[in-house]
């Protein structure tokens, strides 16, 4: 038994009327996600970053060179809004991590771009990264894992079915 077990008991000698089976389930995925969220925060901390902060040079790291893409695709693979964004890419350019340039495709428009020591930094703290995924998820034997992996991804299907890729708009080579 764990918490949320108990819980579920106290509602069922309270309110017997209702099935909070589902409770169970979302109760554990917020505590899990809490704890997880935590422990991850603390690595991005070593790093002087968020995991705000780390999910944009993250996002620029993987789509490749010249690790730059357009304010817009960052907003739409990370799910944010245009004001949070530009708060990001402040924090971010102000700490050298990255650097605002103008479109040579479309002289109105910019690319947002991974600096030297940007994409340096992100190297690094990805690579710790997943090795402290792998610490986090380790005590779980690999056919949990998988069947986990499976379960959520068909749950997440039903609720925000896949659109197809976020426009990735790389710019040219500086």
């Amino acid at each position: 038994m764990d918490q949320v077990d108990t819980i579920l008991a106290q509602w069922h000698q309270e309110r017997p009327d209702l099935d909070v089976g589902p409770m169970g389930i979302f109760g554990r995925l917020k505590r899990l996600t809490d704890h997880l969220s935590q422990e991850m925060a603390q690595l991005f901390r070593q790093h002087d970053l968020t995991a705000a902060s780390f999910d944009v040079l993250a996002t620029l790291r993987r789509a490749g060179p010249p690790y730059a893409l357009s304010p817009s695709a960052l907003i739409s693979w990370t799910m944010v809004t245009s004001g949070t964004m530009t708060n990001r890419l402040d924090r971010l350019e102000a700490g050298g991590l990255i650097e605002r340039r103008s479109n040579p495709e479309d002289g109105r428009g910019s690319v947002v771009a991974l600096t030297d020591m940007g994409f340096r930094l992100i190297d690094q703290v990805v690579t710790e990264h997943v090795a402290n995924q792998h610490r986090l998820i380790n005590d779980l034997p690999p056919p949990l894992r998988a069947a986990m992996d499976e379960a959520l991804r068909a749950w997440l299907a039903r609720i925000d079915p896949p659109k197809g890729e976020p426009p990735v708009t790389p710019a040219p080579p500086a």
